[in-house]
């Protein structure tokens, strides 16, 4: 599955849960609010005041 800004995080995490530890470390702290589940990477980024597209590309480097 390609990961992009559209991407859901739940649906991030259910393919990639090795995202996780990142999605922490930049201040994404509640992965499992079920609000956050159907919010998507480029929503999340946004709150968080970060670029989505250097966010994607970070989350599609982790193996």
């Amino acid at each position: 599955m390609a990961i992009d800004k559209n991407t859901a995080i739940g649906e991030l995490l259910q393919v990639k849960p090795q995202a996780a530890p990142l999605l922490m470390e930049i201040g994404m702290h509640c992965l499992g609010c079920p609000a956050s589940q159907g919010e998507t990477i480029e929503e999340a980024a946004m709150v968080h005041g970060l670029d989505a597209d250097d966010l994607v590309a970070e989350i599609n480097a982790i193996k």
